[in-house]
């Protein structure tokens, strides 16, 4: 798990005091590129994500993605002690990554006023629900609200059906994104600007808005409102899921030469040389008709026999994949999105490889997910403290 290649990030020094997802999700990202991560958890039992759906030999299996590439330093940060190390440590870092409450820091005497007394150099990326500012930042916010707030929750349904949620935690994943473009923008920026730090701001609803595309533009000029649309994308045509014989296939049939090579595909040439259709604008016009000569087509076809024909005629086509599809598939493998990682248990499990793909400095598991505090020591005596030092703190219950 460990590569010769450079590291984009070598000796960036990242400290996470987040748990669960969209704080952790942006350290690892980080780590994946070489920054050193230390993780600063509760001793006991740890990141409560270790302990989130499926479960292997005590830890979440999902734990071994988020936490690879992590040092666990297992410190009590609701003690005096606990955060006078945390100071510490905080002051000899590069980036540190929290994802608590706003004030939660305040709380501790570490607010950013305070950290940047002590490094001028830290970027703070604070991640929350609804920011640092604004009427709403102390409510409390969880990465489906953002969904809600920021828009996406009213689009992901089928018209006059309830909501859905997308099945993964879209809003806390877009949140650690834009906190990691945040952070290395930030970091660029102290390199060629003179050193200063400074403080990332990212609310999860803000995330989720900024890839609504035109939704407020549209309300802006028109006053129109987007609603749920299932599974087709309104306004362009045609784009849409469609039945066969063993499944769902999705076609994008909507760019002007693409369309006339569908419809030729499906054996409908009078639509392909339709005048009316020649443009975004005319499809839209007749999406249901499209709709419904595309569906007629595929239901007599299977997935395969769908996307194979579709392929041939330079026409988007792919089917719904399953977890077992993406571990089967071919181009996952040769792409290298499918890794095998050995577990601190001594155990293998198959997890998701690293995006973006860089070609010089290329994105590398270097360490397995730790177990809670299997970093503790080696942290503190790389800080200066004695094994005396370190005894008394664990004897106290400050460190585990």
């Amino acid at each position: 798990m460990s590569s010769s290649t450079p590291a984009a990030l070598a000796g960036v020094r990242v400290i996470e005091m987040g748990q669960l997802i969209a704080g952790p999700f942006a350290s690892k990202t980080l780590g994946e590129f070489g920054a050193e991560v230390i993780k600063i958890e509760p001793p006991g039992a740890g990141d409560p994500l270790r302990n989130w759906r499926l479960i292997k030999n005590g830890t979440s299996v999902w734990w071994q993605v988020q936490s690879r590439n992590k040092r666990s330093l297992a410190l009590d940060l609701r003690q005096a002690e606990g955060q006078a190390l945390a100071r510490q440590l905080i002051a000899e870092a590069d980036v540190l990554v929290e994802n608590f409450r706003p004030g939660t820091l305040e709380g501790w005497d570490m607010s950013p006023e305070q950290l940047h007394a002590l490094n001028p150099g830290l970027v703070i990326l604070r991640i929350s629900g609804y920011g640092q500012t604004g009427p709403y930042r102390d409510l409390p916010g969880f990465g489906v609200v953002g969904e809600a707030m920021g828009g996406l929750r009213h689009l992901t349904a089928e018209p006059g059906r309830v909501p859905v949620r997308v099945g993964v935690s879209i809003g806390d994943t877009l949140a650690a994104l834009h906190g990691v473009i945040g952070v290395l923008t930030a970091l660029y920026h102290r390199k060629v600007q003179g050193g200063r730090g400074q403080v990332v701001d990212v609310a999860l609803h803000e995330a989720v808005f900024n890839v609504m595309e035109s939704l407020i533009p549209e309300y802006s000029a028109f006053g129109a409102v987007r609603e749920p649309a299932g599974s087709a994308l309104p306004g362009i045509a045609p784009s849409n899921a469609y039945p066969c014989q063993d499944g769902w296939v999705l076609v994008a049939g909507n760019g002007d030469s693409i369309f006339k090579r569908l419809m030729q595909a499906i054996g409908r040439a009078d639509l392909a040389q339709a005048p009316d259709l020649a443009d975004n604008a005319g499809r839209v016009a007749r999406v249901a008709e499209i709709d419904a000569a595309i569906g007629a087509w595929t239901q007599t076809r299977t997935v395969l026999t769908v996307t194979t024909e579709l392929a041939a005629a330079r026409v988007p086509a792919g089917k719904v994949y399953t977890a077992k599809d993406i571990a089967e598939d071919p181009h996952y493998r040769a792409r290298d999105m499918i890794l095998q990682q050995t577990t601190r248990d001594g155990y293998t499990v198959e997890v998701p490889g690293i995006v973006p793909k860089l070609s010089g400095t290329p994105g590398t598991i270097r360490t397995s997910a730790p177990h809670v505090g299997d970093d503790t020591d080696a942290v503190l005596s790389e800080m200066g403290l004695s094994s005396e030092q370190i005894g008394r703190l664990r004897e106290k219950k400050i460190i585990q």
